[in-house]
């Protein structure tokens, strides 16, 4: 059975902050990262223990996945009601999020 793919609010806050970032530059690279990074966690829907766990948060079920190379996707998996929630996007190059 395929599990539910539910962004949080900080997430979605933070997609929609690395869209009008690079959107600033270029409006079409912002719209083709923004699908990828979409796209990037639709295939934790089949498949939710892609990602190793989140190293930093070891007693916690955080899980991350790269996108790009550069963005870092920390969702969490809901085994008893078949969810993966999306906590944050995060680019690479600044410091740890501090809310997770």
């Amino acid at each position: 059975m395929d599990f539910q793919v539910v962004w949080t609010d900080l997430a979605i806050s933070d997609l929609a902050a690395v869209v009008e970032f690079v959107a600033a530059d270029n409006p079409e690279a912002a719209r083709i990262l923004g699908g990828d990074i979409i796209a990037a966690t639709e295939v934790l829907m089949t498949f939710p223990f892609i990602g190793p766990a989140y190293p930093r948060r070891s007693r916690s079920n955080v899980r991350e996945i790269i996108c790009r190379k550069w963005y870092r996707i920390f969702y969490r998996v809901v085994e008893a009601s078949n969810q993966v929630e999306i906590l944050r996007v995060w680019h690479g190059a600044r410091d740890e999020p501090s809310q997770l």
